[in-house]
């Protein structure tokens, strides 16, 4: 049976819009940093879902190389994730967005190693003649944080957000967004291929007691 993590780990991949507080251990990914508009065609951040996937691919598929990778096992492809922030600005500033900087991610398996990685990157390279230098290995301990599932248009995620912070708030909870810990989005539903009112997304907030 092929792993899929939004079936194993139900509690970080929720399917309902209720907030809930969560506890995000610590997790390694393919990343890919940048700046500006998200929907800006030929950008950095189009740019960054190009390069992600043939790497989390070749990962995936190396069962079919002579590579080994050690306790190995078929998955499907986590949805892509991104960590949004703007400088001088706590939160999100939907009005800025050519001020937007992120880090676009894909969530690896736990058996997935840096030389792994390394492999992949090596692989990739070769097979797609692309350079996939901007790729890296990237560990993030995200800890305690409130989230909520959004559905419909990016720009409408404000509400969302206040939502899972009035929740937040009644929890004994405050907002804890500082440089290694940011404003948190997964993509459940592919926005290439979907109706901006049937987006699903993931949002999730860093917290801390208050």
């Amino acid at each position: 049976m092929v792993f899929n993590v939004k079936k194993e780990y139900k509690e970080f991949y929720p399917t309902n819009v209720e907030p809930r507080i969560v506890q995000v251990p610590k997790l390694n990914f393919l990343a890919v940093r940048g700046q500006g508009d998200p929907n800006e065609a030929g950008g950095e951040y189009q740019e960054s879902i190009r390069l992600l996937y043939p790497i989390a691919y070749t990962i995936k598929m190396s069962k079919n190389t002579d590579y080994r990778m050690e306790g190995y096992f078929d998955f499907v492809v986590p949805p892509l994730e991104a960590l949004w922030w703007q400088e001088g600005v706590k939160g999100v500033d939907y009005e800025r967005k050519m001020d937007f900087r992120f880090i676009s991610l894909i969530r690896m398996p736990d058996f997935v190693s840096k030389e792994n990685f390394d492999w992949a990157i090596a692989q990739a390279s070769q097979k797609k003649t692309m350079d996939f230098s901007k790729v890296e290995w990237f560990t993030y301990d995200e800890g305690l944080c409130v989230q909520s599932l959004h559905i419909g248009p990016y720009e409408d995620e404000p509400a969302t957000v206040q939502r899972m912070h009035e929740y937040m708030n009644g929890e004994g909870y405050q907002l804890d967004i500082r440089p290694e810990r940011m404003h948190h989005e997964i993509y459940i539903s592919d926005f290439r291929k979907t109706e901006p009112a049937r987006l699903k997304t993931i949002l999730r907030h860093p917290i801390k007691k208050k």
